[in-house]
């Protein structure tokens, strides 16, 4: 059977695989692929064992379909940069949203990351693919207004990297962040006024 010609799911079943899906992002993202069990999963998800094994077949593809979301949601944001615009507000409005979505998905953020230091066995194909191919069209535009005099020259590829090291930390080592800074501190809120000044000085022609 085709995915096209797959049936569509009933509201109760799509639900099931929401709250597998969730109960599996607290689990993969505190133990990461290895230490993680289905048994871990179904308790995180309130449901019994073969009931997660009826909507997903194996702790594999929980992993898989949990990573292929993730990273669509993380690539939305350089999808969203517009060669048209103004260079600096768009490289701005970039690290702003990529400051967002480690507000908003730090589980997320550290399940990428876990997957990445072990090698990126399950995303090898698409971190060489799709991605790289995202990149180097972002670069392209880069390039060309580094070229028309519209930013700062820098080398594109690690202006990007260095995006992703200073917006992601706030994600993956939010533990270590709060305990320095103390009560009485919003990192993100902070992180956005300094990362604004930072990369306005880098990249203002």
């Amino acid at each position: 059977m085709t995915d096209d010609a797959k049936p569509q799911l009933t509201r109760i079943q799509q639900k099931n695989r929401e709250i597998i899906l969730e109960g599996a992002l607290t689990v993969f993202s505190a133990s990461g692929f290895r230490g993680a069990t289905i048994d871990q999963i179904a308790e995180a998800s309130g449901l019994s064992k073969p009931n997660v094994l009826y909507y997903f077949g194996s702790k594999d593809e929980i992993y898989q379909t949990l990573l292929t979301a993730l990273l669509d949601t993380w690539l939305a944001p350089m999808l969203h940069i517009d060669s048209e615009g103004d260079p600096l507000d768009e490289v701005l409005r970039y690290v702003a949203a990529k400051l967002q979505l480690s507000r908003d998905y730090p589980r997320e953020s550290r399940l990428f990351a876990y997957e990445v230091l072990q090698g990126a066995p399950h995303l090898g194909d698409i971190l060489g693919g799709r991605l790289r191919e995202l990149v180097d069209s972002t670069v392209v535009v880069l390039e060309g207004w580094m070229e028309q005099g519209r930013l700062k020259r820098v080398e594109p590829h690690h202006l990007i990297f260095s995006i992703w090291a200073l917006t992601q930390h706030y994600a993956d080592f939010e533990a270590q962040i709060k305990a320095v800074l103390g009560p009485g501190h919003d990192p993100y809120a902070e992180a956005q006024v300094y990362l604004d000044n930072l990369f306005r000085q880098m990249l203002a022609p």
